[in-house]
């Protein structure tokens, strides 16, 4: 059956703790929503805030192909006649194919809330929803805090439904706003809204009981047609129903019809790009289109995996656009090697004697608070040393790090580091001056090795973090630095390890440059040479 998606991520979503979109990051998403495939985009509430009323007027000219942009609205006010409401009047403007009109629903809310008689409410929801169909536009009427409403009185709750209905909405969406309502009572509702309204019946979910996507589901399964949700789960308090994960379940799970399958692959790319304009983390552990959505640690999972994803699969990854990803720690067995090997292209160049001492060497070093997980660059690094033992593109022979504060009065400081480097026969010194010892360091590092390996110009550090590990506390912490590098061609994160922080931060520096030459290697075995142009350092 095709189910109706009704997206809130630029209404409902921006309500959430710390999420704050401009106006041009709505009118990006806006557009990734229409290519995904949703069917509706409520972009915000004109009449609330200059920015969703500059949204509306920018969207104009949005070339959307499929979605219809619905601006958001109360029911008039009870002083106000529906001609001169301020907000009634916002929403016309906004010209919008679609408009979303909530209403209340709890009586409760209704005198305490509005201060009004349950009459004057029902002329309320009736005199806004004729007004907006009578301009033409198509009504989706919100039934705010419907299931505590019906819980309070069922039968005013109809009253409610049936005043919208009789003024021409399209769509009756029932809303479990305080988000405290459970999936049994909410397929029991929604039952018995669909047994007494035809039409397009919808599900509007918070999660504040954490199973929003659950409700979403069994509603669809009681009789509701349409679904609404936000991308990731954002939304006010604990956020909204999840649509990746209420999109996924029913096109892969339940047989129904959403966005389809061929844009389904695009979900994952979406749910990262939502969160990047949001600048929050996608959380790795989210459902579908997560980093660890399909990442296996357990050396017995990792074992069964590689012979039958769907041994611990319950979809293929692909089908969301997502990916497997095979996880190294103290955890690990045989099976997350090998997986390893065959994806780096190692495994006619290693035994398995040679794998049995990498996951030894691996277990070590989590023991002393390596992150394999996360550092993907000083693993491969620990396959490529073990595949080639005689290649030592460069050995250390010392470095210091020095930071000074200037003598001129500004409060400012100035970092001066030194290396010098062993290749082959030849010793190269350099030394620079940083802002602060990590990038005057790995000035020097490069200026020691660039002129015998030209190519190592191109490792660009992308991102740098440390992080206090357990131990004495305080100062005296063993630190974990992780570092990101770029090389245009490919990203990739190494670690060091050390009660120094400095001393952490030049591991992890050698070792994603000794990682760039040990591909080198690879990538040219027979033109693979060392100019020595030693004599010009």
């Amino acid at each position: 059956m095709k189910i109706s998606t009704f997206d809130t991520t630029l209404r409902d979503g921006t309500q959430g703790e710390s999420i704050s979109f401009s106006v041009e990051d709505k009118l990006l998403i806006a557009t990734k929503l229409d290519e995904l495939g949703i069917d509706y985009i409520e972009g915000g509430w004109p009449g609330s805030n200059p920015k969703d009323r500059e949204f509306f007027q920018r969207a104009k000219g949005l070339n959307l192909k499929h979605a219809r942009l619905t601006a958001f609205g109360a029911t008039r006010f009870a002083k106000n006649s529906i001609e001169r409401d301020p907000n009634i009047l916002e929403l016309i403007a906004a010209e919008t194919p679609v408009v979303s009109i909530f209403g209340k629903t709890w009586d409760f809310h209704v005198r305490r809330a509005l201060g009004i008689t349950e009459e004057e409410n029902l002329q309320l929801i009736s005199d806004t929803v004729s007004y907006l169909k009578a301009q033409g536009r198509e009504v989706v009427y919100d039934a705010e805090h419907f299931f505590d409403g019906y819980t309070a009185n069922a039968a005013y709750a109809f009253q409610t439904l049936q005043a919208a209905k009789r003024a021409g909405a399209d769509v009756l969406c029932l809303c479990d706003t305080n988000g405290g309502t459970l999936p049994m009572r909410i397929s029991e509702v929604v039952a018995e809204v669909r047994s007494r309204f035809d039409g397009v019946l919808g599900i509007h979910c918070h999660n504040d009981s954490d199973v929003a996507v659950a409700n979403t589901l069994i509603a669809v399964e009681a009789g509701a047609t349409q679904v609404q949700g936000c991308i990731n789960g954002y939304g006010e308090r604990c956020g909204n129903a999840n649509l990746c994960s209420i999109l996924s379940n029913l096109e892969l799970k339940l047989g129904h019809t959403t966005i389809g399958p061929e844009n389904l692959k695009n979900l994952t790319n979406l749910a990262r790009f939502v969160a990047e304009l949001a600048n929050l983390p996608l959380r790795r552990e989210q459902p579908f289109v997560g980093a660890s959505a399909f990442a296996h640690k357990g050396g017995i999972h990792v074992s069964a995996v590689m012979k039958d994803a769907a041994t611990y699969e319950h979809v293929r990854p692909e089908m969301v656009g997502n990916r497997q990803r095979v996880l190294l720690s103290d955890l690990s067995g045989r099976g997350n090697i090998a997986y390893k090997l065959k994806q780096l292209g190692f495994t006619e160049n290693l035994n398995d004697t040679a794998g049995r001492e990498i996951l030894q060497r691996i277990k070590q070093m989590e023991h002393q608070g390596y992150d394999f997980e996360a550092s993907d660059g000083t693993f491969e690094l620990l396959i490529r040393e073990a595949a080639h033992p005689d290649f030592h593109p460069f050995e250390v022979v010392g470095y210091e790090a020095s930071t000074k504060l200037q003598q001129n009065g500004s409060g400012n400081t100035i970092t001066t580091a030194s290396v010098t480097l062993r290749v082959g026969d030849a010793v190269h010194s350099s030394t620079a001056t940083g802002h602060g010892p990590v990038h005057a360091l790995d000035i020097c590092l490069r200026q020691c090795l660039a002129s015998v390996y030209p190519a190592i110009t191109d490792v660009r550090l992308t991102d740098y973090k440390v992080r206090v590990l357990g131990g004495k506390g305080g100062t005296e912490s063993k630190v974990r630095v992780l570092v990101e590098w770029t090389d245009h061609r490919r990203n990739w994160s190494t670690v060091g390890i050390s009660d120094n922080v400095i001393d952490a931060s030049w591991r992890a520096l050698v070792d994603a440059l000794r990682l760039e030459l040990m591909r080198l290697l690879e990538e040219k075995p027979a033109g693979f040479t060392v100019r020595d142009y030693s004599w010009a350092v």
